[in-house]
C-alpha cells in the first residue's frame, strides 16, 4: 500500500481553490506526501478523491485539521481508532479538549499551519 510514515489525512479537504484544506492539499502532494481527503461533499484533487464521512483509513501518520471545533464532534472517536503520530489544528481548527484526549492516547496535537510548516521545511 502507502508507506506509512508518509501519509496525511486532511479533514476539511474541498474542491474549492480558496480554502486553506485545498492548498495544503496541493502543498503536500509538492512535498512529496501521500494524501487522504476527507469533507463535506465528495470530489478530488489531483486524482485524490474527497471522502465524506468517517472512512476506513488505515497507515494514517499525520492528521491536519481544517474543521473548526464546534464541527470536530464526529472525529473524536474516530481520531483514536486512526492512531495517527500527530494531529495538526491549524489556525481556526484549535480545540483544547480534543488536543487533551489525544494527548492521553498517545497523539501528538500540534497548533501549527500545515502550509508554514511545509513552506519552512518543518513538517
Amino acid at each position: 500500500m502507502t508507506e506509512s510514515r508518509n501519509r496525511t489525512l486532511v479533514i476539511g479537504a474541498s474542491e474549492k481553490p480558496d480554502r486553506y484544506a485545498y492548498r495544503a492539499a496541493h502543498s503536500l502532494l509538492r512535498h512529496g506526501h501521500d494524501i487522504a481527503l476527507i469533507g463535506l461533499r465528495p470530489g478530488q484533487i489531483q486524482g485524490h478523491p474527497i471522502q465524506t464521512g468517517l472512512p476506513d483509513l488505515e497507515d494514517i501518520d499525520t492528521v491536519t485539521m481544517y474543521v473548526g471545533a464546534r464541527n470536530q464532534g464526529p472525529y473524536y472517536d474516530y481520531l483514536k481508532k486512526l492512531k495517527p503520530r500527530r494531529v495538526i489544528f491549524n489556525p481556526g481548527a484549535e480545540n483544547p479538549e480534543l488536543e487533551r484526549q489525544l494527548q492521553k492516547e498517545g497523539i501528538q496535537p500540534i497548533e501549527a499551519c500545515t502550509l508554514v510548516m511545509l513552506a519552512v521545511g518543518d513538517y
